[in-house]
């Protein structure tokens, strides 16, 4: 069976969906080994002959930096760090989170810079290739000093303690660990810190957040094209002239999308009565694009991120140096999250005032998109379901990384709250891909009140498809089950 390296070389958003989406096996590199062993045997013998004070090896955690520990008290340090500090609350991380969570910490540790002994990087890649999820929970980290209570409920089952899901059941860590074979490991010196610094659970979410944001940000093109068709909307602002004379980059794009996904349409060469369309129409490209720059730019930070070690303190030891320093700030993934929160809602924003005008009677649609409206509602109430999640968006859109709050007795005294940008950050998205479904929903209804005109062939094949699962709806029906229905199949797409 193929598996992926972990290493030096750059690891892209692409390669990481390619692991997960294919379900590849991660494996150490030789080189990896070597540089996680080099630095492992450096910390050792530093220790040795260390006299000052190394933060976090030799010392307390967070305000306790300045007690010292004595060397027979290293190991029960770092145990000790792990479970103090997994004080998680709320709901449950998604084990799909979870499992880049453990791909990133193993990243990030592989670097040879943290400390670490390879058999924990090893037990780490032992869950991920079991399909070994730790249960996490989303509250408790304030994006600073790392991801402490998230990562410390990570590192839990590799002491025996903690949850974990494993082929679908929440069990004991323990009992997994023992199916398995898999002894408890023994914390050296640093280990604790290495594993509970660093912002994989920011990353992770971030990660997601930005595969996740690519796909609907391509349907959402395809469904903007079905609208406008249906609506019998006018081609010309997509004209590739227009965007010439403003060239942005995720403009160009939006708009030779459209263009592409509406070529040879009938419904697009009937002569237009009317003489421009509302903005949720003609200003798709503007809107769409400033999505697509937004997530690039986001995704240019994210994978910086995850190609970081973001542990404290990093050793370097061809340089005989062991640097305290701050590198767990979680304030680049922090603002750039916020900003993918804010510019993903918009697609969301746009898409329900086009759905808005799908259903308002106009050019030749039936109110509500149903032949006998009066006796039959239609769609009048998705629109409502749409409205209310937009609403929660521009709630949810309130930047976390615009608070700080103090800890740790003042030293710890500007955190990002990225980790609370993350978890917000995930019910946005989701909540775009719900109004995706619903505009979806009413424009592959509105579609069959053209016939027998047709729309372009790639759209008439993309609606047989959605066909095949949502019919069309001639009266009154359960329409929450059209709209989940819908909802499965952009996710599935």
């Amino acid at each position: 069976m193929k598996k992926h390296r972990i290493s030096n070389e750059f690891l892209t958003l692409e390669n990481i969906h390619n692991i997960i989406h294919k379900k590849l096996k991660i494996e150490l590199s030789e080189d990896s080994k070597i540089s996680v062993e080099k630095c492992r045997t450096y910390l050792d013998d530093k220790m040795e002959h260390q006299t000052t004070p190394v933060y976090g090896v030799t010392t307390g955690f967070g305000s306790l930096c300045n007690t010292s520990i004595s060397k027979e008290d290293l190991a029960q340090l770092q145990r000790n760090l792990v479970v103090s500090h997994a004080c998680g609350f709320g709901d449950e991380v998604p084990q799909e989170i979870v499992k880049l969570m453990l791909l990133l910490k193993i990243q990030s540790l592989s670097y040879g810079h943290s400390g670490v002994q390879t058999a924990t990087i090893e037990r780490l890649i032992d869950f991920f290739n079991n399909d070994v999820y730790p249960v996490v929970y989303q509250q408790g980290s304030l994006g600073a000093s790392g991801d402490l209570a998230p990562l410390a409920h990570l590192s839990l089952p590799l002491l025996n303690l903690g949850e974990v899901y494993y082929k679908g059941k929440k069990q004991k860590a323990a009992d997994v660990n023992a199916k398995f074979g898999w002894q408890p490991l023994s914390l050296q010196s640093k280990e604790g810190l290495a594993l509970l610094n660093g912002t994989q659970f920011m990353s992770a979410y971030a990660t997601w957040l930005v595969l996740k944001s690519e796909k609907l940000s391509h349907l959402a093109d395809m469904i903007a094209a079905l609208s406008l068709d249906t609506f019998q909307g006018h081609i010309e602002p997509f004209h590739l002239s227009v965007h010439i004379v403003r060239p942005h980059i995720g403009q160009l794009a939006t708009a030779a999308n459209i263009t592409d996904f509406l070529e040879d349409s009938e419904i697009l060469a009937l002569k237009k009565e009317h003489v421009q369309d509302p903005y949720s129409f003609r200003c798709i490209p503007q809107v769409h694009g400033a999505t697509k720059d937004a997530i690039n730019y986001v995704k240019s930070v994210v994978e910086t991120e995850i190609n970081s070690v973001t542990d404290n303190p990093t050793i370097f030891p061809d340089e005989d140096m062991i640097i305290s320093a701050g590198n767990f700030h979680g304030q680049p993934l922090a603002l750039a999250i916020d900003f993918l929160t804010l510019s993903m809602s918009e697609l969301a924003n746009i898409s329900e005032r086009r759905i808005y005008q799908l259903i308002s009677g106009k050019r030749g649609l039936p109110s509500f998109l149903v032949k006998n409206p009066g006796l039959n509602s239609g769609f009048m109430i998705p629109q409502y379901t749409a409205a209310s999640i937009v609403s929660q968006n521009k709630t949810l859109c309130m930047p976390a990384s615009a608070d700080s709050i103090e800890s740790s007795q003042g030293q710890e005294d500007h955190v990002s709250m990225g980790a609370n940008a993350a978890t917000k950050a995930y019910i946005v998205i989701n909540n775009v891909e719900k109004v995706l479904a619903i505009e979806l929903l009413n424009a592959a209804q509105a579609l069959e009140f053209r016939r027998p005109l047709k729309t372009s062939p790639s759209l008439e094949e993309f609606v047989a498809c959605y066909r095949e699962q949502i019919p069309f709806v001639e009266n009154d029906t359960l329409m929450y089950e059209l709209m989940h229905k819908s909802q499965e199949f952009l996710r599935d797409a």
